[in-house]
């Protein structure tokens, strides 16, 4: 959605040196290349940092220097007697060539053409003079302004001394943490920005709806990502010959070993996109130590916890008419997966789990095709597709909850982790309606000869199921 150039919001972030004005600029426009740093008066000119959208910018955020001398700033307009809407033009006309007053004359030259202020503190330290100071310099200035406590420690303890502080000098007020902002805690500080003016109302709102349309199209690109992605695994395989002289175990063993990293990588891709999607571009989103997607995808300890247990496998391929080809080996020491067709012929198998059993051996056997051959695949596993699932609504909440201010991780930082004591999957949860879907994606993705028309309405309801959990930003608790 246009907005008119000469209507774009723009917001001047501003606040003493090292409060946190970087890294509230970093989340509010979802861009990690902003250097956050310790060191006090890092930021020394404005950096503009606009948001765009379907290739229009829709707002900008400015990321300016921390005051230099305050105190002789305000006194300066205390003793000025020209027109009040030219107070900051002729600071900055006065005071341009004084490396004293370098700071103030750029980080009001934005105030100065007219954008809006965003005054950023540290509710983890106390009120200080000098921030009466840049408060009532910021008052005098007429222009609309908005006040955030940046809280920088666990707890806000000096909150309600800076809310009292506030009331005298803005006409708005949020608690607002830079390092932990979710998206919609992002979009409800745009939302409080329509009440400051009353003339930001109407492209404010344009915003708003502008942010609202973006992350419904995110949320179905990932979607789209996903379904792809499982099409990807469960129809990939792999021939490699085996040479004359070659021990047939050592050679089995090697390719399913390469199969598997496969596979892995494909998540990896996917995952790598998704983040790029939401434009984690610069920084690592670690995940919690806990978190289940620093397992490998092949690990006993995934299969154990993500996915559907056996008998939900099977009831769930018993709702869609049961699912040729679906492999499932799970015992009681671990998991392993019956993957090869050796000598150049493919296992054909129609096995089914249940209570836990593996109710088919598999065997390994073909006919000469010129010379021996082993082929891996297609993993026609609908136990992984449900893993696979789970696994990209884990990694798709954890990178929503990820703030673009966040540097590092930082325990207990994510609303939602995963427990240590985690027993079921995403996928655990949804109705026997989605489950169905998903079969009927499985079965017809992996069936040789469906039609291209069958398989695109299967892949569209796949989306659907799939961006239906993506869409509810959050892990589910579980006990």
């Amino acid at each position: 959605m246009a907005i008119e150039t000469k209507k774009i919001p723009e917001f001047a972030i501003i606040g003493h040196p090292n409060e946190g004005k970087s890294s509230v600029v970093s989340t509010l426009a979802e861009d990690d290349t902003v250097a956050i740093s310790p060191i006090p008066g890092e930021t020394v000119v404005c950096q503009v940092l606009p948001v765009v959208i379907d290739g229009e910018e829709i707002i900008r955020f400015i990321d300016t220097p921390g005051f230099q001398n305050p105190r002789e700033t305000l006194d300066w307009m205390k003793k000025y007697s020209g027109p009040d809407e030219l107070l900051l033009k002729t600071f900055i006309e006065r005071h341009k060539n004084n490396l004293n007053f370098r700071d103030e004359c750029e980080l009001l030259s934005p105030v100065e053409n007219g954008a809006g202020i965003i005054f950023v503190v540290d509710g983890s330290r106390p009120v200080r003079q000098s921030d009466r100071v840049e408060m009532e310099i910021l008052r005098l200035t007429g222009r609309p302004r908005m006040s955030i406590v940046n809280c920088k420690g666990e707890e806000p303890i000096y909150l309600k001394e800076w809310q009292n502080e506030f009331r005298k000098h803005f006409n708005s007020i949020r608690q607002f943490n830079a390092h932990k902002a979710t998206w919609l805690e992002r979009l409800e500080l745009l939302e409080s920005l329509k009440g400051v003016d009353q003339e930001w109302q109407p492209a404010l709102t344009k915003v708003i709806e502008s942010f609202r349309q973006d992350w419904f199209h995110r949320n179905r690109l990932a979607a789209a990502m996903t379904v792809e992605m499982l099409e990807h695994i469960l129809t990939f395989s792999m021939v490699s010959n085996i040479e004359e002289g070659e021990n047939f175990n050592q050679v089995k063993a090697k390719v399913e070993k390469e199969f598997r990293q496969k596979i892995e990588a494909m998540e990896r891709l996917t995952h790598q996109k998704i983040r790029r999607l939401f434009r984690h571009n610069i920084f690592r989103c670690e995940l919690p130590e806990n978190s289940l997607l620093n397992e490998n995808l092949f690990s006993q300890k995934t299969w154990q916890f993500l996915g559907l247990s056996p008998k939900e496998v099977a009831l769930a391929a018993g709702m869609a008419g049961g699912a040729a080809g679906v492999v499932i080996d799970l015992i009681a020491a671990g998991i392993t997966f019956g993957l090869f067709s050796a000598i150049g012929g493919v296992i054909g198998v129609g096995s089914a789990l249940l209570s836990g059993r593996r109710i088919a051996d598999l065997t390994f056997k073909g006919q000469k095709l010129g010379r021996d051959q082993i082929k891996v695949g297609p993993l026609a596993n609908i136990q992984l597709m449900y893993i696979l699932i789970d696994r990209m609504v884990i990694f798709h909440a954890s990178i929503i909850n990820w703030a673009h201010a966040r540097r590092e991780f930082e325990k207990e930082l994510l609303k939602h982790q995963i427990s240590e004591n985690l027993k079921k999957g995403v996928t655990y949860s949804w109705s026997d309606e989605d489950k169905k879907i998903c079969n009927h994606f499985f079965q017809t993705i992996c069936r040789r000869k469906s039609l291209q028309f069958e398989k695109k309405v299967v892949r569209e309801c796949m989306e659907s199921t799939i961006f239906a959990s993506l869409e509810r930003s959050f892990l589910p608790v579980f006990d």
